[in-house]
């Protein structure tokens, strides 16, 4: 059950909103706790076991890793909160690595003429990768003091399993909701607000990243070998379009329900396409999952201090479980070692010299990197996407004739891409300060009641278009993953 899928925009968010509100305040953390896990379950039913044994061990270590400090023992707190990270860890590797590593050690083994290992496939559970990562938050900062271990079990279930950012963020840290879980109220402002951002989301998802993935899924799926410039940039190029929408998309779904629940999440996004360099891209890009890496891995091991060879390696260590996050493959170590790299080059003098640039020159630096970068993210297998990415460059052997970019994109598609490029950027708040301007030229008041009421049915009338719309793509059955499901 996804979030742009009928049966969720219909039934189980209205029943959920609904009944959250009829009942007493003292009763609806437990009632969002059941609620979530019904989520998870109706989907994963099978490992929803995962999900509780998550929150109930990371419960108990959060009350032991605390209750050791209080007791004025440092080394009992910080045995506990290894033990905690260790366990999330074991979980996730499990779940997550085991075939990978078996894989590559049958490899290395069988370079040595040794009998290979098996291993049977292991059915990854939805969104593990954001759950594990969220309960070590957790049980970190409750040892460094930064939060108090929550004595309720309902409360850190429902922090936990909160269907809203559950399955692929944003990764919420229980600082940033702990007083909001204790005590929150939903104004009719707030609930408005909630409603306009989950339904901008849901048109980011449904009528853009699901228009272009079909020609990303199509140029991606052809050969190597068949592969032109001009068709490789436009795979890749729908495949960036299709992965921003789609992530930024869901964070704004997610962002937009916790509002309506009474909850304030972070940003996740901050138009990462407009950066002019890759360092200003993880700034922008999945904020919640970089600043992680930040608090509690880049930082821990140094971070920025010390000798410049010893930040590099941070930085190349950083970013190389970055991209292992993302998934059990090479594709995913290149990607992050691609983007560790640009960092690393960029503190070793590069940034400066593109910095004294243009700003097109710029964008258009970091925006060629993470194109680049995308492909690897994208393509099934190593020398698939280094094939893909000569194409890109002008060595590819593909036929103009055979296979050329008008062949792939329909009318459909092609709004979408406009779209795509447009809201890239933040072309919004610009397209209503310009009219805002314009209206006052001619001798408008855009202060005034009338303006606001204006200006609000004139959004209210956007928001009903795109949900409507939004609503009839669903109902024929359109192409509808969500691409960050799978980490």
């Amino acid at each position: 059950m996804v979030f742009s899928s009928p049966i969720f925009l219909f039934a189980y968010l209205p029943v959920v909103l609904s009944l959250y509100f009829l009942i007493p305040f003292r009763l609806r953390n437990g009632f969002l706790l059941l609620a979530s896990l019904f989520f998870y379950a109706w989907g994963e039913a099978a490992f929803a076991v995962c999900l509780v044994l998550s929150i109930v061990g990371n419960y108990a270590f959060g009350v032991l890793i605390e209750r050791a400090a209080l007791q004025g023992r440092p080394r009992a707190s910080r045995r506990t909160v290894t033990a905690a990270i260790g366990f999330n860890l074991a979980m996730l590797i499990g779940f997550k690595y085991a075939n990978f590593l078996v894989n590559n050690l049958s490899a290395c083994l069988g370079a040595f003429g040794l009998p290979p290992l098996h291993l049977a496939p292991i059915h990854l559970p939805i969104g593990i990768s954001f759950f594990a990562f969220q309960a070590m938050s957790y049980v970190i900062d409750v040892y460094r003091g930064d939060v108090h271990a929550t004595r309720s079990l309902v409360d850190f279930g429902m922090y936990k399993s909160f269907f809203p950012q559950l399955i692929a963020g944003p990764i919420v840290r229980y600082r940033d909701v702990a007083a909001q879980i204790v005590e929150r109220r939903t104004t009719s402002q707030d609930f408005i607000a909630g409603m306009r951002r989950f339904v901008i989301g849901l048109g980011k998802k449904v009528l853009i990243a699901n228009s272009v993935a079909g020609v990303a899924d199509h140029v991606f799926g052809l050969k190597a070998a068949d592969l032109t410039a001009g068709l490789s940039w436009l795979g890749a190029g729908c495949y960036a379009i299709q992965i921003y929408f789609d992530f930024s998309g869901y964070s704004d779904m997610a962002i937009g329900m916790g509002r309506m629940f009474g909850f304030r999440f972070l940003e996740n996004f901050n138009y990462p396409y407009g950066s002019r360099s890759i360092r200003e891209f993880w700034r922008r890009w999945h904020i919640s999952l970089s600043t992680w890496f930040r608090d509690y891995l880049y930082i821990p091991l140094g971070g920025n201090r010390g000798r410049p060879l010893r930040v590099y390696a941070n930085l190349i260590v950083v970013f190389f479980l970055c991209g292992l996050w993302h998934g059990a493959s090479w594709t995913f170590v290149v990607w992050g070692l691609w983007h560790g790299l640009f960092l690393v080059l960029e503190r070793l003098g590069f940034g400066r010299q593109i910095e004294r640039m243009p700003a097109p020159f710029q964008h258009a630096y970091a925006l060629v990197a993470v194109l680049i970068g995308w492909v690897f993210f994208r393509a099934e297998s190593l020398p698939y996407a280094v094939g893909f990415v000569k194409a890109m460059f002008g060595f590819g052997s593909g036929n103009p004739s055979v296979y050329f970019p008008a062949l792939f994109v329909d009318r459909v598609a092609q709004l979408a891409l406009l779209c795509g490029l447009l809201f890239s950027v933040p072309a919004g708040p610009a397209l209503d300060r310009a009219i805002t301007a314009w209206l006052c030229r001619r001798g408008a008041r855009p202060r005034s009641a009338a303006w606001e009421v204006g200006r609000g049915m004139a959004q209210a009338a956007a928001l009903a278009l795109i949900f409507v719309a939004s609503a009839m793509e669903l109902a024929v059955g359109t192409y509808n993953p969500f691409i960050y499901f799978r980490f």
